[in-house]
């Protein structure tokens, strides 16, 4: 290779999480998850730096961009910036001599990128308890891969194997129809002789374990990583382990994590949000209650003292919310919203005993109203919208809009 393209021997990152630089994403990801376990500043409080290391090394190396520039440039490309395609030597000589051999613009003597398969996107129902704590499960899925008694040819030898006649091997066939003078259609339909595959194998000839299917399906278990504070739609990626087909590149599986509603919080970035009903006593005179966090901890939760709790009013507990994805050690808040459930009625014993320590309302006198000059009517309070008045407003404000559309 030129000197542009050559490797970093820098494996800084690698030793970090303890693992070889030709690991998979399934290794890198479980070697992750032992180690922030190992060095969580929770469970070990002089280990913070370490973590952030691990922390770091992972975020890189997981990120199939972030570690070309790595595996290529070592951690002075990560930190300056280099892009992923960086100024190889390939690159160089592509963009210099690729027009006299055929490339063109694309580089690279003009080699053909090969194609690149479906992927496979399973979602993953988790309780809000998983993306909390983190979680490891297992999936059982069932994928095509390349038959291994034909090699993905599909005959029992290469010779079996024929391209279709009637489609010349490209799977479709084209028809010409006139819809008009000197106007020609073009149709074009997937050839009916080889189904769209472009070759066709004889029966006798083909493959006894694929039926010249060319792959077989088999059974395979992914182990998934639920890191802590994931989101709900965020996507776990297995780079290659989706369907395999010859002649081209496997495609990924993508889980998408689902987050179940949860009976008590709500998540809002790093933040859980919760509703608190205490009664008018406690919301005048105090209030001690308890909350079951989402790792099973019971947290205590005390009003201060002389304190008065509006209706509305909005609380909040410092680094009790959700952990943020990779750096679980920093959380957001638990926020409260109290309501305050107010007694149905009070008889007048207690109306009383009230009033001797709840500052009075506006007083109203009677006598200081001349009612010789101003008519006095006493009225009554009902809850709204149940009298048979208003009942009659609503039926009158129905039969206008229904003239006014009838009129459209």
């Amino acid at each position: 290779r030129s000197c542009w393209a050559r490797m970093s021997k820098d494996t800084k990152y690698y030793d970090i999480l303890e693992v070889s630089p030709d690991v998979n994403p399934s290794q890198l990801k479980k070697a992750y998850y032992k180690l922030a376990r190992k060095y969580h500043p929770d469970k070990n409080p002089g280990a913070e730096e370490k973590f952030k290391e691990i922390s770091m090394a992972y975020e890189v190396l997981s990120d199939p961009e972030k570690k070309q520039i790595y595996d290529r440039y070592g951690e002075k490309g990560i930190k300056e910036g280099v892009g992923a395609g960086g100024f190889g030597g390939d690159d160089l000589f592509g963009s210099m001599f690729g027009s006299f051999f055929g490339g063109g613009h694309h580089g690279g003597g003009g080699r053909r990128r090969q194609r690149k398969g479906e992927d496979l996107v399973h979602p993953l129902p988790v309780t809000l308890e998983d993306v909390y704590n983190g979680k490891s499960t297992k999936l059982s899925l069932r994928k095509n891969v390349i038959c291994g008694d034909c090699k993905g040819v599909g005959g029992t030898n290469p010779n079996s194997v024929r391209s279709c006649p009637n489609c010349k091997g490209t799977g479709v066939t084209v028809s010409l129809r006139q819809i008009g003078p000197g106007m020609i259609q073009q149709l074009q339909s997937v050839c009916r002789n080889c189904h769209g595959q472009g070759e066709m194998i004889k029966e006798k000839d083909r493959c006894k374990k694929c039926k010249g299917q060319k792959v077989v399906q088999e059974k395979k278990v992914l182990e998934v990583f639920v890191d802590k504070g994931m989101k709900d739609k965020q996507k776990i990626v297995f780079r290659g382990e989706g369907d395999q087909e010859p002649d081209a590149i496997p495609g990924d599986v993508i889980i998408v994590i689902r987050v179940q509603e949860h009976e008590t919080f709500a998540r809002r970035g790093e933040d859980l949000i919760m509703q608190k009903d205490i009664t008018l006593y406690e919301a005048l005179c105090g209030f001690t209650f308890s909350i079951k966090h989402l790792d099973g901890r019971i947290l205590v939760v005390k009003s201060n003292p002389g304190e008065i709790i509006e209706p509305g009013t909005v609380k909040e507990i410092v680094g009790e919310g959700m952990p943020t994805y990779r750096r679980p050690f920093d959380k957001g808040a638990l926020i409260i919203k109290f309501n305050v459930v107010f007694p149905d009625s009070i008889d007048t014993k207690q109306a009383e005993l009230l009033g001797q320590v709840l500052p009075k309302g506006e007083k109203f006198d009677l006598g200081e109203i001349d009612t010789d000059k101003t008519y006095v009517q006493q009225v009554s309070l009902v809850d709204y919208g149940t009298s048979a008045a208003a009942s009659r407003g609503r039926t009158r404000e129905e039969a206008y809009d229904s003239d006014d559309s009838d009129s459209d």
